[in-house]
């Protein structure tokens, strides 16, 4: 897990600059945290598991166990009241 500030409420592992192509991260959301703005899919799509607590995408929750599949092009806005930990894919970079 990379560092971050102890008050970031949003922590994902390290991105690298070489990074190329298929990647996964965990990212850890703390209860009360949102995302500031629409994340869009680009240049590809998004999956997402939640391996704990809640994750709400804007529209809905989705508790531990839920798989979330976001096609290119589309977008959300990440949050939880609860705290979650996420598994992130994104297949095409």
């Amino acid at each position: 897990m990379a560092e971050r500030p102890s008050n970031n409420p949003v922590r994902a592992s390290a991105n690298t600059p070489e990074q190329i192509g298929a990647h996964a991260h965990v990212l850890e959301m703390d209860a009360g945290a949102r995302w500031p703005r629409p994340d869009v899919h680009e240049p590809g799509p998004e999956e997402v598991y939640v391996v704990s607590g809640v994750f709400h995408d804007g529209a809905r929750d989705h508790p531990a166990g839920t798989f979330l599949h976001a096609p290119a092009g589309t977008w959300h806005l990440p949050g939880t009241e609860t705290g979650c930990t996420l598994f992130l894919f994104y297949p095409a970079g």
